[in-house]
């Protein structure tokens, strides 16, 4: 994934973000999550979108599992700043995280992950 250069990037410490047609655009970056940062990407999140949901097409990179702790915060998290999330990603991996953050119950938001990133903006048009 390139990082546009015709519109305003956002950079954060765990994902650098955009706009493209309505929908959020995160290119994750490889630090380990901690609640503590996960917290700075959703006030950052927040900034961005004026405290408006929007729907998120995330390109994910490999990263340190993050601890139980981080996962339960970050899972309840998302419906205060996302309306649908896309992941993108190398097959496997999205699988994994969706696994992980998710075991026990279903997402709290609309999710779905993708190895074709048309596909996702296609899916995430119905949360716009």
């Amino acid at each position: 994934m390139i990082i546009p250069k015709d519109r305003q990037i956002f950079e954060g410490e765990i994902a650098t973000y955009w706009f493209e047609a309505g929908i959020l655009v995160s290119l994750s970056k490889s630090p380990k999550r901690t609640v503590e940062n996960i917290k700075g990407n959703v006030a950052l999140v927040k900034q961005i979108t004026n405290n408006q949901k929007h729907p998120l097409l995330i390109y994910l990179t490999d990263s340190p599992v993050p601890d139980k702790e981080t996962r339960k915060f970050s899972t309840e998290q998302l419906p205060t700043i996302y309306s649908a999330m896309a992941m993108v990603a190398k097959p496997g991996l999205s699988k994994l995280i969706m696994n992980l953050l998710f075991a026990l119950k279903p997402p709290p938001i609309p999710m779905k992950s993708f190895t074709d990133d048309q596909a996702a903006k296609q899916w995430l048009q119905q949360f716009i």
